[in-house]
């Protein structure tokens, strides 16, 4: 039987097993490699800033996801070999394969800047978020009324923006003298997007006193102090950056097409690439659209795409045409601390919105991914906390 091979466990990965396991219906192997035993919801991973407990309902086993006759391996791909059709692991390992699915995601973007990486926090991991909070409760030890700690952070895009919502209700919660600074180098918070979002979420930002700065870029960072264009300083006690993402070591130099620059898979509307044994989807790839555009690095174009590259790569096995996908949003839906704001969220018909019905509107994205993936009963355990 054709052995198929899953490389992540994130949106893209997680959903692109339960994809294949419902469309091949055991007439394949599916072997899934991730380097973590759980699947992360990761755009709710924020909000273990505030309360660590969140974690439990947020990672979910890859056993509580996949079916027993899909192998998994617990490990880190360091290599993928196009022409041997080999993956190599981080501990000398290596898996062979018929068809390939990189849905690896993808890291932190630094650009260069001087000290970014190595001073700054990423926001891409639990362990990242342990981290965050750890140097938050050790900066408020020594912070006053007069002289408050100092956070940071970089980048106002969606995972920007959520992140400093939470730790201003961190701040309140634990009633701690914190000021906090979000600092975008375009002109606006959440770029490239509706001004009337925008504008929706910057209000709330700064009524929840953070302090924004646009228009701007980041140029240096030492172990004290963000140098933000020619003249502003910023010390800071904890820095995170959010500010952009670049495809993932492992897929630098596999033989397929990519984007010099950033590593991303290039793939057609099918999800193929130029070889035809290997497929991407997920923030790892650049997947064609319409308009000579590309998907949106979100989960939802994620877990959209996961749901229909598994019939596509049935079809490839079989020997029949591909699909094409078209990714189409149903809006979106941004956490800001305790309230949220929503934009352009199909069959309603308020352009943005936030409050209560955007509160709830976010609680059921999230949920409504846990329970497609698990169930009911954890996704009504996590209901609360999302």
């Amino acid at each position: 039987m054709p052995n198929v091979v899953v490389l992540g466990s994130g949106y893209a990965g997680a959903g692109a097993v339960q994809s294949l396991e419902s469309e091949l219906d055991r007439s394949l192997d599916i072997t899934w490699i991730s380097d973590t035993e759980y699947h992360l919801v990761l755009h709710e991973v924020h909000r273990c800033l505030r309360d660590p407990s969140v974690e439990d309902k947020i990672a979910i086993p890859i056993e509580d996801i996949k079916s027993p006759e899909t192998d998994f391996i617990q490990g880190f791909a360091t290599d993928i070999d196009t022409e041997q059709r080999r993956i190599t692991l981080a501990d000398g390992d290596s898996v062979e394969y018929d068809y390939l699915l990189v849905a690896v995601g993808s890291q932190t973007a630094f650009f260069g800047i001087d000290g970014l990486e190595e001073y700054a926090h990423t926001v891409n991991s639990l362990d990242d978020v342990r981290g965050i909070r750890a140097e938050l409760e050790a900066a408020v030890e020594d912070a006053t009324p007069s002289e408050p700690a100092q956070v940071i952070v970089g980048g106002a895009g969606l995972s920007g923006i959520q992140t400093t919502g939470e730790i201003a209700e961190v701040r309140d919660e634990w009633n701690e003298p914190i000021d906090i600074h979000l600092v975008e180098g375009l002109d606006s918070i959440f770029p490239n997007n509706d001004s009337s979002v925008q504008t929706e979420l910057r209000t709330r930002l700064e009524e929840l006193g953070i302090d924004i700065l646009t228009g701007e870029f980041v140029e240096r960072v030492d172990e004290t102090t963000v140098y933000v264009g020619e003249d502003t300083e910023l010390e800071y006690d904890v820095l995170i950056w959010t500010g952009g993402i670049t495809g993932r070591e492992c897929i630098k130099d596999v033989e397929v097409t990519k984007n010099e620059r950033n590593h991303r898979l290039n793939a057609a509307m099918s999800f193929q690439t130029d070889d035809e044994r290997v497929f991407a989807i997920g923030d790892c790839a650049l997947i064609d659209q319409p308009n000579d555009t590309v998907a949106p690095p979100t989960a939802e174009a994620a877990w959209e795409a996961a749901d229909h590259v598994g019939k596509n790569i049935a079809r490839q096995i079989r020997g029949e045409d591909l699909e094409k996908w078209t990714f189409e949003s149903k809006g979106t839906a941004i956490s800001v601390g305790e309230d949220a704001v929503a934009h352009d969220v199909q069959y309603i018909p308020f352009e943005t919105f936030g409050g209560f019905p955007a509160q709830t509107l976010k609680k059921a994205i999230a949920v409504r991914w846990i329970v497609s993936i698990t169930g009911l009963s954890r996704g009504l355990r996590a209901w609360p906390d999302m």
